[in-house]
């Protein structure tokens, strides 16, 4: 069980997960990427799995593309969220249960085609993402595909010094670079880099398709000032961005994708 699960619940129990895509320009940037890496990687014939799924955004994107669709989140309020999505659009394929990242009860061995895990490694320190490496290791097929976004520490707080007049100072020295915590919410959110995770998914026999970020804080003002034709024309550049894992490290937000390989 995650220790920081009242925390969690707390934060997110207003529903203030649902939406976020649509919030800003530059939030909306960690979704379409994300897809964007996951094209292509998700089949007719897939039962997914998403483990953090929140209020449904990627369960109902995927809907249609997928055999089966089986989403789990740790607050209720999400669920409940979800649920009534799946209802009101009569998905007959989409499912969604309470249940928590590190340990998931009731899911099978090597039941499902593709794992997506979109939030848990954002909240969860070293030890209990070990936990959900061995999970989602566990129930994904032979052969699956496997996704775990994460936050890295040195875009996060590169960011935060170029935004933000209070940075940098010692205690996010310490706080970010050292512990690999946020420093005014360590029991909330947590870091990393593109380098121990896809280490550590490797320990547990999953081989690196690709290491991406998916959006960068630093030029987070940036992209929500500019008008639509602006960003058409930094679009190219953020694709690319996106597309090389020489600046995956200085992404806000990445995605490790993998392959299941004994």
């Amino acid at each position: 069980m995650s220790k920081n699960e009242k925390q969690l619940i707390e934060q997110y129990r207003l529903g203030n997960e649902d939406g976020r895509a649509a919030s800003s320009r530059s939030t909306n940037l960690e979704f379409h990427y994300t897809k964007k890496h996951l094209h292509g990687l998700i089949q007719k014939t897939d039962r997914v799995l998403e483990v953090g799924c929140a209020t449904g955004y990627y369960g109902l994107y995927y809907a249609g593309s997928c055999q089966d669709y089986v989403g789990i989140d740790i607050v209720p309020e999400h669920i409940d969220l979800f649920r009534q999505k799946i209802a009101q659009r009569r998905l007959n394929n989409v499912s969604c249960r309470v249940g928590d990242a590190t340990s998931l009860k009731g899911v099978g061995d090597n039941s499902f085609d593709v794992v997506l895990c979109l939030g848990p490694m954002y909240h969860l320190p070293p030890r209990e993402r070990e936990l959900v490496f061995a999970e989602c290791a566990r129930v994904c097929k032979q052969d699956g595909v496997l996704a775990f976004a994460y936050i890295n520490k040195v875009g996060v707080y590169a960011g935060a010094c170029i935004l933000d007049s209070r940075y940098p100072n010692e205690l996010a020295n310490q706080c970010v670079l050292e512990n690999g915590t946020d420093d005014l919410r360590p029991e909330l959110f947590f870091y990393t880099t593109p380098e121990e995770m896809a280490s550590r998914a490797a320990s547990y026999g999953l081989h690196k398709i690709k290491n991406l970020g998916t959006d960068f804080f630093f030029l987070m003002n940036l992209v929500n000032e500019m008008n639509d034709e602006e960003f058409e024309r930094m679009r190219p550049l953020y694709d690319q961005m996106t597309s090389y894992e020489s600046c995956t490290g200085m992404s806000n937000h990445a995605l490790l994708v993998c392959r299941k390989r004994s």
